[in-house]
C-alpha cells in the first residue's frame, strides 16, 4: 500500500526535507553575511561605487516613473572641512570616537524614552549607520537588525574611525539623488566641502534624520542645537 501523507513512512521524508531547507537558507544567510563581511575588508581601501540605499532610490524612481539624477562625488576626509565632520558627529553621534560600534549609553536612554512614550532620539551610531547604508537601504525588519548587529564590529575592527567617517560622509543621503559631503554642499549651496563654514555645516548636519523632508534653510532651531554641542566639546 503507498503511504499516504499522514502514514508513519511520510514522516521522516518530512522531517529531511525541513532539514534540508533550513540547510540551505541558512547556509545562504552565511555566504551573504561572508560576502557583506568581506565587502567591508575591501572598503578598506576601495570607495563604493555604490550602495543599497542607493540602488533603492534608483528602483523607487524607476518604479513610480520618476525623473532621477544621482550625484555621488567620493572624497577623501582631508577634502571635507572639519566644521563639517564634527557638526555631523554632534548630531548624529555625540560619542562617535568613545564607543566601538554600539553607543550602550545611548541605546539606554532610547529605550527609557520608549517606556516612556516620549522617544525624541535615534541610537544608532555613525557605524551602525553606515552598514545599512551600505547594505540594507532603508529596510527595518528583525533580521536586517540582526545581520547589522553583527557586521557592525567587523566595520570597526577592519575600517578605524577615520575611513569609517570618511566612508558615512561620503554615501550618506542628503536629498533627493544627493549623496555624499560634497554633493551635499555643491547642490544646496554652491560651495565644495572644504570650504563650507559652521553654520551652513550645522544646517547640512540637521536634515541627515529625514534628507528627503527637511531643507537646510529651515533648520534654524536643530541646527543652533548642533552649534551648541560642538562648542561644548570645543569644536
Amino acid at each position: 500500500m503507498t503511504p499516504t501523507p499522514d502514514t508513519p513512512a511520510s514522516i521522516p521524508q518530512r522531517k529531511f526535507s525541513v532539514r534540508s531547507t533550513l540547510k540551505w537558507i541558512g547556509l545562504a544567510a552565511l555566504f551573504l553575511w561572508s560576502l557583506a563581511a568581506l565587502t567591508l575588508v575591501a572598503a578598506k581601501w576601495i570607495d563604493p561605487p555604490t550602495t543599497a540605499l542607493h540602488v533603492e532610490r534608483r528602483m523607487q524612481a524607476w518604479v513610480h516613473n520618476k525623473p532621477y539624477r544621482e550625484r555621488y562625488d567620493f572624497i577623501p576626509l582631508s577634502q571635507i572641512s572639519a566644521n563639517f565632520q564634527h557638526a555631523v558627529i554632534s548630531a548624529e553621534d555625540g560619542r562617535f570616537y568613545q564607543h566601538h560600534g554600539f553607543d550602550w549609553h545611548q541605546l539606554e536612554i532610547a529605550a527609557k524614552d520608549d517606556m516612556e512614550g516620549e522617544r525624541t532620539r535615534g541610537a544608532s551610531t555613525i557605524t551602525q549607520q553606515l552598514v545599512k547604508n551600505l547594505f540594507f537601504g532603508t529596510g527595518g525588519s528583525f533580521l536586517r537588525k540582526g545581520a547589522e548587529f553583527t557586521l557592525v564590529p567587523v566595520a570597526e575592527f577592519v575600517l578605524g574611525k577615520q575611513r569609517i567617517l570618511e566612508l558615512y560622509l561620503n554615501v550618506v543621503e542628503w536629498g533627493p539623488g544627493i549623496y555624499g559631503a560634497d554633493a551635499a554642499c555643491r547642490a544646496w549651496y554652491a560651495t565644495p566641502a572644504r570650504s563650507i563654514g559652521r553654520e551652513r555645516a550645522a544646517r547640512l548636519a540637521a536634515i541627515l534624520p529625514a534628507p528627503l523632508k527637511r531643507r537646510p534653510e529651515r533648520m534654524n532651531s536643530y541646527s543652533t542645537v548642533i552649534l551648541t554641542r560642538m562648542r561644548q566639546v570645543g569644536w
